[in-house]
């Protein structure tokens, strides 16, 4: 299944969803804390959509699969 190209606030809609929360923010950057799998995502936040290759490597630092992420973003 291909990955959107979706704006930022889809994608952080999808963290909070996970349960992660906003932490900081630094520049241009929202920087998230998700403490099931004790990581920090960054998030840019600019006009244009994110392109997927961004979307997948932060997909793949959270261990999700392209479809449950798909069902998180639909949901």
């Amino acid at each position: 299944m291909k990955l959107p190209v979706i704006p930022a606030r889809k994608l952080i809609k999808v963290l909070e969803r996970m349960g992660c929360f906003r932490k900081r923010q630094t520049g241009s950057h929202l920087i998230f804390y998700c403490p099931k799998k004790q990581k920090i995502i960054p998030v840019p936040i600019h006009p244009k959509d994110l392109k997927r290759g961004l979307v997948r490597s932060i997909i793949r630092e959270l261990d999700l699969s392209t479809e449950g992420f798909i069902k998180l973003l639909k949901d």
